[in-house]
């Protein structure tokens, strides 16, 4: 196992691990700027009202795209297990 393997599985773990957390992170991003917006043309100044509907929305989002976030991590690691007997020569 030479150190461009070990480079090339980390850079690609790296681009997994965003690949995956971004349409959680969009999803709260989105919520945050709404909710922000919302209690700036209202005056209202609550802290749980941003808070709560952020969770809820970010919660939705995971567990809508649980199937897709399984598959594409059990993907990955049968890529890297299939690829095992390669990198140890």
């Amino acid at each position: 196992m030479d150190s461009s393997y070990v480079i090339a599985l980390g850079g690609e773990m790296f681009r997994l691990t965003v690949i995956i957390a971004a349409p959680a992170m969009i999803v709260g991003m989105v919520v945050g700027i709404l909710m922000a917006l919302f209690q700036a043309v209202t005056s209202v100044q609550e802290q749980t009202l941003t808070m709560i509907p952020k969770i809820m929305a970010v919660g939705i989002t995971l567990v809508v795209m649980l199937p897709w976030i399984i598959d594409t991590m059990v993907s990955f690691t049968a890529q890297v297990f299939s690829a095992l007997p390669d990198a140890a020569n």
